[in-house]
């Protein structure tokens, strides 16, 4: 019998890292991609489980039987169970399985039945703390180690335990993990034999995400200053003399969304990049699809318009979103027939993002607006080549009649339905419950349908935080705004480039006004 490391491994204990989705390893997301189950811990950023394989089970070990201490035999078990069974399972642990992730202890059990698996490294907490607080952990001058310590040891456990003696003379820089609900006596340990209580310490909770907060003292005061400060767990306690050298601001904490809360109402397949870049401006972004794109409830005017374009009886398609390009591909594909039927139509895209959804299928088009990406600016934009000329709008079940009207004045029009969008909101989602009690700061609104489906969820208790300031909603353009304020609710601001990337613009030049 082949051992198990050797045979094909069929169970992957992956490091999540830290809670930052950046810090994810490109091994993670590929095998996240692959996975037909993923286990992962309470802890886990939900974020992250936008990698996984859609048709993937998702099982937080905090719903499986037991306590906390009780857990582990049954994750054992899912675990082994689901790979001699031939699945792809991730065990997906915060930061690195093998360090204090008890990953070990199921390494052992995975080999013990005759599981193979693969141990893929995350960045682990000490080392996000250390960069996201600009803590240099070693540092030439004054430390040359580092220890990676646990604050929570199993009471019974056998052999030697921490040796404080040894903890308190070690020539470096302690990162002590688990240890916020136990600080008094890590502290009065380290005091107690010999460790200098002016040396500089930190505690950081929930390092190199938008919720990290932290605070500096000398040793001897850092149980009072984390108090004064209100941090908890999970936190992670750093004890040397190069937390003395941080600067009064990392450069993660001068990110200008840092700390930030922003509600993404955009469709969930468009969401991602958005939710990427207002990460990496370290805001705290929650999500809530407002509108669902399907297939139109009737395809048959679409399927005639598509058999007219490829028999030349259009000039120009027109696409108002990429949405409507999509769309208009996946149908030729299911029709069984392919971007030839395009033939010498030519294209207008209403922005940007749209031309780019083009070009993702070697399509460029003619016509987009300079600068002002709405209907009023495909319009100008478009008329003067197209008069005279027919003219197929491919675009939602609703919305503006705008764009039609215009261009009919100078030409003949059609529009047909390439999709359809639904309002889909979630009236028990948990981020309503965020708005009432005013965990979110900024609300994004990508277009008029949204805010409208948005708002008609709003109860009194969200009105009031918006009417008062304390919720603010940011319009994608001015068509936007008017939906949100002809329905009685203010507008903080407008993007002035009516994209996700101005959207973004807008919310921080919004930050960037109040403080």
């Amino acid at each position: 019998m082949s051992h198990p490391i050797a045979s094909e491994p069929r169970v992957f204990l992956v490091g999540a890292g830290p809670g930052n989705p950046g810090l994810l390893t490109v091994r993670a997301a590929e095998l996240l991609a692959r996975a037909d189950l993923v286990v992962y811990d309470q802890l886990v950023p939900p974020r992250l489980l936008d990698y996984a394989n859609p048709a993937a089970e998702l099982v937080c070990v905090r719903d499986l039987p037991g306590h906390h201490p009780d857990k582990y035999p049954h994750i054992h078990r899912r675990l082994i169970e689901a790979g001699k069974a031939g699945k792809v399972v991730v065990r997906l642990k915060g930061g690195d399985p093998l360090v204090f992730g008890r990953g070990g202890e199921e390494a052992e059990a995975l080999r013990a039945a005759g599981v193979g698996y693969e141990i893929v490294p995350g960045v682990t907490a000490a080392l996000a703390a250390g960069a996201f607080l600009e803590v240099p952990l070693t540092h030439r001058q004054s430390a040359s180690a580092v220890a990676l310590v646990t604050g929570h040891e199993l009471p019974n456990k056998a052999g030697n335990k921490l040796d404080w003696q040894a903890l308190a003379a070690f020539p470096g820089t302690l990162c002590i993990y688990m240890g916020v609900a136990r600080l008094p006596v890590i502290v009065a340990e380290l005091l107690k034999h010999g460790k200098n209580p002016d040396t500089p310490a930190a505690v950081v909770e929930r390092a190199s995400t938008g919720d990290q907060r932290s605070v500096s003292a000398r040793l001897a005061d850092l149980d009072e200053a984390r108090r004064q400060a209100g941090l908890e767990a999970p936190g992670l306690i750093i004890v040397g003399e190069p937390v003395g050298r941080r600067p009064a601001r990392s450069w993660w904490e001068s990110r200008p969304l840092f700390g930030r809360r922003v509600l993404v109402t955009r469709p969930a397949h468009q969401a991602a990049e958005m939710v990427r870049k207002l990460e990496h401006l370290g805001a705290v972004v929650s999500r809530l699809p407002t509108v669902e794109v399907r297939e139109p409830a009737d395809s048959g005017p679409l399927d005639r318009v598509l058999g007219e374009v490829r028999d030349g009886k259009w000039d120009w398609l027109v696409f108002t979103s990429a949405n409507g390009v999509q769309a208009v591909v996946r149908r030729l594909d299911a029709l069984g027939r392919d971007l030839r039927d395009l033939g010498a139509v030519k294209l207008a895209a209403i922005g940007p993002k749209t031309a780019a959804a083009l070009r993702e299928y070697h399509l460029r088009a003619d016509v987009v607006p300079d600068s002002t990406y709405s209907s009023e600016g495909l319009a100008e934009a478009l008329g003067p080549h197209v008069a005279g000329s027919r003219v197929l709008l491919a675009r939602a079940n609703r919305g503006r009649e705008l764009l039609r009207d215009e261009l009919a004045k100078v030409a003949t029009v059609e529009q047909v339905t390439a999709y359809d969008q639904v309002d889909a909101i979630d009236p028990d989602a948990g981020v309503l419950d965020k708005l009432r009690r005013g965990e979110v700061e900024f609300v994004t609104l990508s277009s008029s349908n949204i805010a409208r489906g948005l708002i008609g969820a709003f109860d009194e208790t969200i009105r009031g935080r918006v009417e008062r300031g304390e919720v603010k909603l940011v319009a994608i353009s001015p068509e936007t705004g008017r939906a949100a304020r002809e329905l009685g609710y203010p507008v903080a601001a407008e993007a002035t480039e009516f994209t996700a990337d101005g959207l973004i613009v807008a919310v921080v030049k919004l930050v960037r006004g109040s403080s």
